[in-house]
C-alpha cells in the first residue's frame, strides 16, 4: 500500500505533553503508531476499553505505575481521549506528580468540554492533524485532489466515491447526531446540505437559516458545530479597525476537506476548466 510521510514533527521535550486534534481519517492514528512504536498505546475507540476507564479512571493511573521505568520514559499515546473524558484528571496528576508526558489524540475538544473534562490548563501543547498538503505529494494531481479530496484513504484510492459518502453519513451521525448537539435534527440536515454549496463562499446567514427553517442565531451556531468537530473552519474578513459596516460584513466558510463537498452537492468535476472547477 502506498504510504505518505507526513511533514508534521511532534518533538516533546522532557515533561512536556501534547494534543493532536484533527478530523476522522486525516491520518493522526497511523502518524502516531509510526512515530511512537515503542510508546504505551490507549486506543479507546475499542468499546471494552473505553468501558474499562469510564467505570474506573483511576485504573489508567493504576496501569501506568505498574510499567517499567523506561517505558515510562516515552511519551504515552492515549487515542480517541474525548471518548473517556474521565481520564483527564488522573492524565493530570500523573503530569504534576510523576513527570509522565502525554500525547492526547481526538477528533473534537469540544466532546472534552461538554463531558466536563479537564483540558490540562495550559499544561499540553496543541498540534493538529490536516488532510495531505502540497509538499507530501510529489507530484499532485490536482483534478483527482479536488473530486477525491485530501484525506490520504481517498486521495490514493482509486474506489473513492462509496468511502466519501459513507464518510460524510459517519460525521452526520456520529460527530452531530449523536452527540446531541443539536435539537432540531430535520433542520440540520437541511443545514448540511447546504454547506456544500457555501463551501469557500461568502455566508448569508439570513438566506441559509430561511431555506432551512430556524433563525439565523441557530444557523451560526450550526456553523460553530461544524468549526468545533473540526469539520471546518470560519474566516472572519479581514479589517485593520472597527467600523459601523463591520456587521454587514459576513465570513466564509471551508470545509476541512475539498473531497467533502462533493457527495453533499453531488459534484464531480471532469476536466480542469468550466465554472465547477474555477
Amino acid at each position: 500500500m502506498v504510504t505518505v510521510k507526513r511533514i508534521l514533527e511532534i518533538s516533546l521535550p522532557r515533561k512536556q505533553s501534547a494534543f493532536l486534534w484533527g478530523p476522522r481519517k486525516a491520518g493522526k492514528s497511523t502518524y502516531l503508531k509510526q512515530n511512537f512504536p515503542e510508546s504505551i498505546y490507549y486506543d479507546f475507540l475499542k468499546t471494552d476499553v473505553a468501558l474499562e476507564f469510564i467505570k474506573g479512571p483511576a485504573l489508567l493511573r493504576e496501569q501506568l505505575m505498574a510499567k517499567d521505568e523506561m517505558s515510562l520514559k516515552r511519551p504515552i499515546i492515549i487515542d480517541e481521549v474525548q471518548k473517556v473524558p474521565e481520564v483527564m484528571d488522573e492524565v493530570h496528576w500523573l503530569i504534576e506528580n510523576k513527570g509522565l508526558r502525554f500525547i492526547l489524540c481526538g477528533s473534537s475538544a469540544r466532546k472534552l468540554k461538554r463531558g466536563k473534562g479537564n483540558l490540562l490548563g495550559g499544561r499540553a501543547w496543541q498540534f493538529e492533524m490536516f488532510p495531505l498538503v502540497t509538499p507530501e505529494l510529489k507530484d499532485i494531481d490536482l483534478l483527482r485532489a479536488l473530486n477525491h479530496g485530501l484525506i490520504p484513504d481517498h486521495y490514493l484510492s482509486d474506489d473513492y466515491k462509496m468511502s466519501l459518502q459513507g464518510y460524510v453519513q459517519d460525521y452526520l451521525k456520529e460527530e452531530v447526531f449523536a452527540e446531541d448537539l443539536i435539537r432540531n435534527i430535520p433542520a440540520f440536515a437541511r443545514f448540511f446540505d447546504a454547506v456544500g454549496y457555501t463551501h469557500g463562499e461568502l455566508i448569508s446567514f439570513s438566506n441559509i437559516a430561511r431555506d432551512c427553517g430556524v433563525d439565523s442565531k441557530t444557523v451560526k451556531e450550526y456553523y460553530q458545530i461544524l468549526a468545533d468537530t473540526l469539520l471546518g473552519r470560519l474566516v472572519e474578513p479581514f479589517r485593520k479597525r472597527q467600523s459601523r459596516q463591520v456587521i454587514m460584513r459576513s465570513p466564509k466558510f471551508y470545509l476541512f476537506d475539498v473531497g467533502v463537498a462533493g457527495p453533499i452537492i453531488k459534484r464531480q468535476i471532469t476536466e480542469t476548466r468550466g465554472e465547477q472547477y474555477n
